[in-house]
């Protein structure tokens, strides 16, 4: 019964940012049917995908990952900063109006 009140606890948690993004620009967005939370700052972005993914997508994830960056924060993402897998990556970012 405990592990069942804690699984429950734990799928209502969704996504949370790294204690870098607490204070951070949150924004919920759907892409390829897929769902993904992305945190923002000036300079720092977060995406995590949200949902389980074979590894056979992985790959395809990842990229429809880095292309939300922009998309979502109006910023370029600098060159060689973006670390991470298919379930969160992190990237430095470029703003215009920053």
């Amino acid at each position: 019964m405990k592990a069942l009140i804690l699984i429950l606890i734990l799928s209502a948690c969704g996504a949370q940012p790294a204690p870098d993004f607490f204070n951070a620009t949150r924004v919920d967005v759907m892409k390829n049917t897929r769902q993904y939370t992305v945190f923002y700052t000036e300079k720092r972005v977060e995406v995590i995908r949200l949902g389980y993914a074979k590894k056979s997508e992985r790959e395809d994830i990842r990229a429809d990952m880095e292309a939300l960056i922009p998309r979502v924060t109006n910023c370029k993402t600098r060159e060689n900063s973006i670390v991470g897998d298919s379930g969160e990556i992190r990237a430095s970012i470029t703003c215009p109006h920053a």
